[in-house]
């Protein structure tokens, strides 16, 4: 338990370790007491008015600080609600698009310039269909991490951004893939770039 003293013939006592059964329990009664050993204060003996390090008043660098801790985390609070909120109207908008494939490809087609129309547009409903479920669960998990994130006290902004990113792209290589499938398209696109 202790390390003999070389000096005497009792050892050096570890904390408590001397200590009877009552006198323990008396001192787990009053556990703020070590501060005021360690202060050289008397302690008092009514707990409600002892006064702990903790209850100390602050310096105003720690105040400063603290209010500058705090500013930043209602700003990244704002700005990451306010991106996943943007993002939520973004997938509202686009589902209904995504799951009418063949109403995307007419405006694709016309927004490119191109007199096409697709061969198979039952075919290409179900690329679109798989687009709109992972653009609506891509938001759904960036949801969940940003709130994770959030209530940790950790910096979220980026996480809707990333989210956005990595989903939108999935989402846009799904939609791609009835286009290049397309026999009927590819023949517009081939004597479009011929003529």
């Amino acid at each position: 338990m202790s390390e003999p003293n070389t000096e005497g013939a009792r050892p050096r006592p570890q904390y408590g370790e001397y200590a009877s059964t009552e006198e323990q329990r008396r001192r787990i009664q009053q556990p703020d007491a070590t501060w005021a050993l360690e202060s050289g204060q008397q302690l008092d003996q009514n707990p409600a008015q002892q006064h702990s390090p903790a209850e100390a008043a602050p310096l105003a660098d720690d105040t400063a600080e603290t209010d500058l801790t705090r500013r930043r985390r209602v700003a990244d609070r704002v700005i990451t609600i306010g991106l996943l909120v943007y993002g939520l109207f973004n997938v509202f908008t686009s589902i209904p698009l995504f799951t009418d494939y063949s109403v995307y490809a007419a405006s694709l087609f016309e927004m490119m310039g191109l007199q096409a129309t697709l061969s198979d547009p039952e075919g290409a409903r179900a690329w679109g269909f798989a687009a709109a479920v992972v653009v609506g669960l891509g938001w759904l998990l960036t949801a969940v991490l940003s709130w994770m994130s959030m209530r940790r006290g950790r910096i979220s902004w980026w996480i809707p951004l990333v989210g956005a990113l990595v989903f939108s792209f999935a989402s846009g290589i799904l939609l791609t893939v009835p286009l290049f499938q397309d026999p009927a398209v590819w023949d517009v696109l081939v004597s479009g770039a011929s003529s």
